[in-house]
């Protein structure tokens, strides 16, 4: 079973896109984060996600949060990637799979694809959204929607 609404997010530091690392605590209190776990960078469905959260970057940052990324993939291929398509957000390699597990991001399809699932955190480190669905256009939508009720509270 994987975490739930309400549970707090895992920390967790990573490097990123540019090889630095990203502490999860230095954003904490201060933002909401939507954090999307991915497959695999330059394969259609994730350029499609990951174009669909650029896309719409503005109104996430508007609503006070932070898009991130996740992904088995190395820094240096999501600096490629982020490149390529212009990615303003941050990108993390989780090369060893260590924050997958530690938010129990399950694998598709009989454990042959990674999982592709979406969490949106509030600034207190508190789970208000799981989204998981290979479907890769609903997720962008599903967090905006989620952030858009948390802030009208």
């Amino acid at each position: 079973m994987g975490l739930k609404v309400g549970d707090p997010i895992p920390k967790f530091s990573l490097l990123d896109q540019n090889g630095r690392t990203f502490h999860v605590d230095d954003v904490l209190g201060k933002k909401a984060l939507v954090i999307y776990f991915y497959p695999k960078d330059n394969t259609p469905g994730c350029i499609a996600e990951a174009c669909s959260f650029r896309d719409s970057y503005e109104q996430f940052t508007q609503l006070g949060a932070e898009v991130i990324g996740i992904s088995s993939d190395s820094e240096k291929k999501h600096g490629k990637f982020a490149s390529k398509y212009q990615l303003p957000f941050v990108l993390l390699a989780d090369t060893g799979r260590k924050v997958k597990r530690l938010f129990k991001v399950e694998d598709n399809l009989f454990g042959l694809l990674p999982g592709r699932e979406t969490y949106v955190v509030n600034k207190e480190g508190k789970i208000i959204l799981v989204f998981n669905s290979v479907n890769a256009s609903q997720h962008m939508r599903k967090a905006l929607k989620a952030l858009k009720a948390e802030n009208s509270k």
